[in-house]
């Protein structure tokens, strides 16, 4: 069996960022199905790096992943990775593992050697809805727990745009969001703190401080990542657990975070990491020091997340995993086969592969759109924030 073709599918799901899939095919018929991460206005570069990476994959044997991702790096990065080639590749070794699994008729999680769990605990991320002021998300809070039965809710209380040095009222707002949302779910549903790296640490460490009270469940990327002694700082002031990765790509961008202990936790992202086998491969870097895994998933609930839960049911430190309700009506619509959350959890697909199939005549339904060049702040917009 040989690569015969590579396809990528661009689409826009209604909200937010473009998602894009890509649809390895052979010439045995076995089609595979991966996604890669995707960043407003980096679409295009994502996807030239996925079609200029096909050349590597066709007329080869799509069993040979490992080969694959390392002479990706080698040969065509030359040893400099970035996030548009780590998307790329991640993208298109989730769809080889999707062919492997259904050419041997068996589950991804069983050839990475078999699940340690036969579900996996969600949160729910992309549920406020827009909202802004503490009653508004106490609201959506409250509908998400009663419709859903989510247990945890991520969300990013913080005004925009992102600025290391807000305002201290910004902060005492984001704070009042948190012990609203708080008082609106009860004490057993769990709060994760978005902060999106965002926040010098003199400002990560005030509203951690103002905020510990309402025992979140964990403080996420307080500071950017790029700084990890700046991390460990706000880990170090705090008795909330500190989260890093999702910025972070393969093992080596990890390794620090580890050795230095500058986390409690860490969220690699499968579309950015480098797939399905180098997530399995941070986790299990991550047991030794006692380091929780808990991917991200700022990407579809069909594609994706089907590749997530195979890599995070053979972790043992497998914490929860994201799922992002704004995509979820777009990612259910073009699936053939979808993976439904009960109550909080998902169990683990049963087919062979990933467990799920995308339509591509539903795919054509959602057509890539271009992040709005207005979007980006210019001079004048900031006055507003000064």
């Amino acid at each position: 069996m040989k690569v015969s073709d590579v396809r990528v599918f661009t689409i826009h799901p209604g909200v937010g960022k473009n998602l894009m899939f890509v649809k390895v095919e052979t010439d045995a018929g076995i089609v595979g199905w991966g996604e890669a991460y995707t960043q407003a206005d980096r679409d295009g570069s994502i996807s030239a790096h996925i079609d200029e990476l096909a050349r590597y994959l066709v007329d080869r044997d799509p069993f040979h992943i490992r080969h694959f991702t390392h002479v990706a790096y080698e040969d065509f990065a030359t040893k400099r990775g970035s996030m548009d080639f780590h998307s790329a590749v991640s993208g298109l070794e989730i769809a080889l593992w999707d062919i492997v699994g259904k050419a041997l008729d068996q589950p991804v999680y069983n050839l990475l050697g078999g699940p340690v769990r036969p579900r996996l605990r969600l949160y729910a991320n992309g549920w406020s809805g827009g909202a802004l002021s503490p009653d508004q998300y106490a609201s959506a809070a409250h509908k998400t727990v009663a419709d859903r039965g989510f247990t945890a809710l991520k969300f990013d209380p913080f005004p925009g745009p992102w600025r290391l040095y807000p305002d201290h009222d910004e902060l005492e707002q984001a704070a009042a969001i948190v012990g609203a949302v708080r008082e609106a779910v009860g004490p057993r549903v769990e709060l994760l703190i978005e902060v999106h790296r965002r926040l010098a640490p003199m400002n990560a460490i005030r509203v951690a401080r103002m905020i510990e009270q309402y025992r979140p469940y964990w403080f996420e990327e307080p500071c950017p990542a790029e700084n990890l002694d700046a991390i460990r700082e706000v880990k170090e002031a705090t008795t909330i657990p500190i989260v890093t990765g999702e910025a972070l790509y393969t093992r080596t961008g990890f390794r620090e975070v580890l050795e230095r202990r500058a986390a409690d936790i860490i969220n690699p992202d499968i579309c950015n990491t480098g797939g399905i086998l180098e997530l399995t491969h941070i986790a299990a870097m991550a047991e030794p020091y006692y380091v929780a895994v808990s991917p991200h998933g700022w990407n579809s609930t069909s594609v994706a997340a089907g590749a997530a839960i195979h890599a995070s049911a053979v972790m043992p430190n497998f914490l929860i995993y994201e799922y992002a309700f704004n995509v979820e009506a777009v990612s259910r619509d073009i699936s053939l086969a979808y993976l439904e959350p009960e109550g909080g959890y998902i169990e683990l697909p049963k087919g062979p592969g990933l467990g799920v199939e995308l339509d591509e005549v539903k795919l054509a339904k959602y057509p890539y759109q271009q992040f709005p060049a207005r979007a980006i702040r210019t001079v004048e917009d900031e006055r507003r924030y000064h």
